[in-house]
């Protein structure tokens, strides 16, 4: 929970303050010394933004859809229809984040790269690009099925299993019980009847709802994801940035989501949408309702 708190809410406030400063450069009517004080802000949290998200050290599932939204923000025509986004995500999922999981999946630290960058030249030749087609990344199939064996064994969680992440805030030392995420229960059970040696899984979107209520679980999950898309889609025609861009984050996102497992999906985007939006409205309420009190005493 700390991790969550710190990784996927506090070190995103920044990019909020980015989109704020670009919605800020979009109004027609802006003052000049403002503008040169919130270019430096800018400035502030994109060197803010480097350094908690860095692109070297950040796993893939954080990194692609924060840095893609920024390509989007300042050259919206770069993935303004579906023919260049298809071509885009192709690009950057089969070679993309490939070369750059050997630097991120690195055993070496990021000064031993920088004196001996042959490190990942002699990574690439035990592998490299392919080595990301070869592993457990593409496993959202088997995973299905892996689920439809448990229930066969288990049964249906009828909720159960939704609880671990539509109340993922809750810490585990407050509620022992607490369900564990999907994925994890599955890998448990793989362990136990199949003698795998590792319960780290996804699970895609479809298993989590068969899990829970069985055929009907999988069109409650499509109905309830298609709901979150037409209201995103609302947001996305907003003139508010904050809420522009985190539809468009949420788009991008769901490649993530949708693999699963919905716990990790779910926290991962909220704390997300905290950072970005809730922590950066909040602020900029307290500064408003100081002004206007400073307002008040003056007059």
């Amino acid at each position: 929970m700390s991790l969550l708190i710190y990784k996927k809410v506090l070190f995103l406030v920044p990019f909020g303050g980015i989109l704020l400063c670009v919605q800020y450069f979009k109004k027609r009517k802006r003052k000049a010394i403002n503008s040169v004080a919130i270019f430096f802000f800018l400035i502030a949290f994109l060197f803010l933004l480097l350094w908690f998200k860095n692109p070297l050290t950040e796993k893939r599932n954080a990194l692609g859809p924060i840095y893609i939204c920024l390509m989007f923000l300042v050259i919206p025509k770069l993935l303004n229809t579906n023919v260049k986004t298809l071509f885009f995500l192709f690009f950057t999922m089969i070679i993309g984040f490939p070369v750059f999981a050997i630097v991120t999946h690195s055993d070496a630290t990021f000064n031993a790269i920088i004196k001996n960058p042959g490190i990942l030249i002699e990574e690439m030749k035990g592998g490299g690009i392919t080595n990301a087609f070869n592993t457990l990344n593409y496993d959202a199939f088997i995973n299905i099925t892996a689920s439809v064996d448990y229930v066969s064994t288990y049964g249906y969680s009828m909720g159960y299993q939704l609880l671990s992440a539509l109340l993922f805030f809750v810490p585990r030392s407050i509620w022992e019980n607490k369900p564990y995420s999907t994925g994890a229960v599955v890998g448990e059970h793989l362990i136990e009847s199949h003698g795998f040696t590792f319960s780290n899984l996804s699970n895609p979107l479809v298993s989590e709802g068969y899990i829970n209520f069985g055929i009907i679980g999988v069109f409650i999950g499509a109905f309830a994801l298609a709901y979150v898309i037409i209201k995103l889609m609302s947001w996305f025609k907003s003139d508010d940035y904050l809420k522009k861009i985190m539809s468009f984050y949420f788009a991008l996102h769901m490649i993530f989501l949708l693999r699963g497992d919905f716990a990790n999906g779910l926290s991962y985007y909220v704390g997300t949408l905290a950072g970005v939006i809730i922590i950066p409205k909040f602020i900029e309420y307290i500064i408003k309702q100081i002004l206007i009190h400073q307002k008040h005493g003056k007059d």
